[in-house]
């Protein structure tokens, strides 16, 4: 069990190390991050950047070292534990449902809130109703905060690639996430793009 962070940190990664094979990916990373605190991670191609947030939010498992986020210990959790715990992220290479609406892909996000009860979703009266408006205002304020009305019913396949970027990261937003990890947002975008990004 982990003892409460010290120094007020929100996440701390301490001696974690990652190999595949005869490939050490990561060596005895240490990094803190605290409330409200924005860090990066900057490093050349193949520095282990995505690697270390792929340990964070449950993708890899560390040979060695250990998570703390919180107080909570996750080193070894599912991603979807974490996920339940606050912890999103955006992708290096996208991934969303492309066959799916842009406000689909947001909706989607809000699984991770929801509590299964098939008597209760099948009647859809009263405090299921009253989720399911709560969870699509989210959504749509997230829309409206990345200006992204204009593509809110296109088919996410459909749109260009920065396009594309916009709505990974609305769908992480769509979380409500504790902590957001972005893995190169505004990698493959044009400079219009990154600019549009930006704003």
């Amino acid at each position: 069990m982990a003892t409460k962070s010290s120094n007020g940190a929100k996440l701390r990664i301490e001696d974690v190390s990652l190999s595949f094979g005869g490939l050490q990916a990561l060596s005895g990373i240490n990094v803190q991050v605290r409330e409200g605190e924005v860090l990066a991670i900057i490093g050349p191609n193949g520095a282990g950047k995505t690697c270390l947030l792929n340990c964070i939010n449950g993708f890899y498992r560390p040979q060695e070292g250990n998570i703390i986020f919180g107080d909570k210990e996750i080193t070894r959790l599912p991603s979807h534990k974490i996920a339940k715990l606050g912890i999103s992220r955006t992708f290096q290479n996208i991934q969303l449902y492309t066959g799916l609406t842009t406000l689909d892909n947001l909706m989607a996000a809000r699984h991770i809130h929801l509590k299964p009860n098939f008597l209760a979703g099948a009647i859809y009266f009263g405090p299921e109703h009253d989720k399911e408006i709560r969870h699509r205002r989210v959504v749509e304020d997230i829309i409206d905060f990345l200006e992204m009305e204009a593509i809110r019913k296109k088919i996410v396949g459909s749109l260009p690639y920065g396009q594309r970027k916009r709505v990974d990261l609305g769908r992480a937003l769509a979380l409500e996430p504790k902590l957001l990890l972005l893995d190169e947002p505004m990698a493959g975008m044009n400079v219009e793009e990154k600019e549009d990004m930006a704003r």
